[in-house]
């Protein structure tokens, strides 16, 4: 990382990475999974496979896609998994507010 805080704007791509890849507390997933329907490869994966990268690679094209239409189908249902686990949060801490008071 860089040293001192004149160049911020070198650190801030980890900064984000981070932010838009942790699970919040609110609606049980993170951002990036929300807004693209796929788990985050994060650059060390691209350098060194992981399992997952290394499995997708091995299978076909026609595979692929189809595992790939399967993930955008679900995408929906994830959303609609986040909104709903977004709506519980938001009552229980109305309700622990509305007991302090």
């Amino acid at each position: 990382m860089v040293e001192g805080s004149r160049k911020w704007y070198e650190k801030l791509p980890f900064a984000l990475l981070g932010y838009r890849t942790t699970v919040r507390t609110s609606v049980g997933e993170n951002p990036y999974l929300s807004v693209y329907g796929t788990e985050t490869v994060i650059p060390a994966e691209v350098e060194i496979p992981s399992l997952r990268n290394v499995a997708e690679a091995e299978i076909d094209d026609d595979e692929w896609v189809k595992t790939r239409l399967e993930q955008l189908s679900l995408i929906d249902e994830k959303r609609l998994a986040v909104v709903c686990h977004g709506q519980l949060y938001k009552q229980s801490m109305a309700k622990a507010y509305n007991k302090k008071g």
